[in-house]
This record gives structure tokens, sequence and C-alpha cells, in this order.
């Protein structure tokens, strides 16, 4: 996209640049920020499933942008925060939505090579979503960076282990730089969701207590975001059931565990 210079009214309302805007949870965060009054930088690979959604809401051509990015690639997703950046300005909220979920056996070679894929979507890429933006938030005193983390990330799942890892994972990042940030302004949100009903989760084979409809989960992490706080589980039910899970002895879990259906591998049908 060429750089657009924006109307003043449109550049004085407040920016969210979301990725993996192009269905599930960053679509539904997407509808509920601009419902909000929000314009919306919105980042995917399947740009087309944006312009179709955008389109269908009849969105104003002032209220958002689309642009471009492979998360798993840093230059790729880097470059659409700095396009964001020379197009709409400094967003008020940067939501690293986008993640993969595939099951693995560390038995098999080519599994190593999905946990590969998805550290560098669900960690590295987290990070170079928020690495444009940091400087120019601080500067500025303000701003909001959400990373969607997931309750998988409290205790590893058998079957789970790229997941459960990669989310672990998110959790101590945003916990690290929001102490980081800390003097300057810029507040780390870190949420955590239970089951959303979304294409990620429709594969699953095993039950899903507590599950959400995205729009219901958009809603609840537009408070939690707005409230700039610092770590939520949503739904509050799973935020019950994550404490009882890091109080259980390693025995009793394990215990708990056995015997439950394990996330797909990839190309595995079922």
């Amino acid at each position: 996209m060429t750089p657009t210079s924006l109307p003043v009214a449109a550049a004085a309302r407040p920016l969210v640049f979301i990725t993996g805007a192009s269905s599930g949870i960053g679509q539904a965060l997407a509808e509920r920020f601009h419902r909000a009054g929000y314009r919306l930088a919105l980042v995917a690979r399947r740009t087309d499933e944006i312009a179709r959604w955008a389109e269908a809401k009849a969105l104003p051509a002032d209220d958002w942008r689309m642009y471009a990015a492979d998360v798993a690639q840093t230059d790729s997703i880097v470059a659409a925060g700095q396009a964001c950046l020379a197009q709409q300005g400094v967003p008020d909220v940067v939501i690293a939505n986008a993640g993969i979920s595939i099951g693995i056996d560390t038995a098999e070679r080519s599994d190593i090579d999905v946990i590969a894929r998805t550290f560098a979507v669900n960690n590295v890429g987290l990070a170079a979503t928020f690495h444009p933006f940091v400087r120019a938030m601080a500067a500025r005193g303000s701003g909001r960076l959400v990373g969607i983390a997931s309750v998988a990330g409290i205790r590893g799942l058998p079957g789970h282990g790229a997941y459960c890892a990669s989310k672990a994972g998110v959790i101590s990042y945003c916990e690290s730089l929001r102490g980081d940030l800390r003097p300057s302004g810029v507040r780390v949100v870190t949420i955590a969701p239970g089951y959303v009903d979304t294409p990620l989760t429709r594969k699953n084979r095993y039950g899903m207590p507590f599950l959400m409809a995205p729009e219901a989960f958009a809603d609840a992490a537009f408070r939690t975001i707005e409230a700039g706080v610092s770590y939520r589980v949503i739904p509050w039910q799973m935020g019950v059931v994550a404490k009882l899970l890091r109080l259980l002895p390693n025995a009793v879990f394990d215990r708990a565990v056995a015997g439950r259906a394990r996330k797909h591998r990839e190309g595995e049908a079922g």
C-alpha cells in the first residue's frame, strides 16, 4: 500500500495494530475495537480475507489499513510495523495475536521443525511485532503492548509440547518486557485465553470446557486492555482452573492428564 495522508479528525482517533487479523480472535478484536471508535491497522498473510471482511462490514476507508506480513519472518513483520508508523502514526494499542498450534511427537524428526516454526511465530514473531513501536511509544509516554498467550502455557500437556512451551514463553517474555518498560509509561498486557471457538480450535479432539464465542472473548479482552491490566486469563472460570493447575503436585497432574487426546500433528487426519 502507498502512504496516505489521513484527515485530521481520523488521525486524532486512537489506533490499534493487530496481527493474525484475517480470522478468529484477531478478526473479533478488530470488530470490537472498531466499534469503540479505533482506527484499525490489520496484519495477516491472507490480506484478501481482511479485505472481504472490511467490505462486508462496510468499513469507511479512513477507518482501516491492511498490511501483508508473515509473522514467522522477522523482516516481514517489522516492515509491516514500520509501514503502519508511516501511514497511520504510532498506535495506541499493539496486539500480537498471530499464533499457530500443532501437535508434536519429539521422536519424529519432522516435528522438531514444527517446534522451530512454532517458536518463530509465537515467540520471535511476537517480539518482532512489538519492536517497531517500542521506542515511539516510550517517547510519547503511553501505549499498550498486548501479548496473546494461553492457559496452555501454564502446564505442559501431552502432545502439546511446542504450543505449551511457546505460550509459557509468551507469558515470561511479556512479564520481562513489562519490567523493562515500566518507567516509560508503556503498559504490557498479557492475556491468556482459554478455549475460544475459532478455526484453530475446531479441529481439537478433546473436551474444551468454558468454550467462548470469539465476540465474547473480544469484549472481555477489550475491557482488560483498556484497563491496562498486566495479566488476565479469559474467561475467569479458566483463571480458576489455571490457579489450581499451578498448585497440583506433578504426580497428581500427570495422572489427571493421562490418556488425554493429543493435539493433531501436522498432516495427521482425524
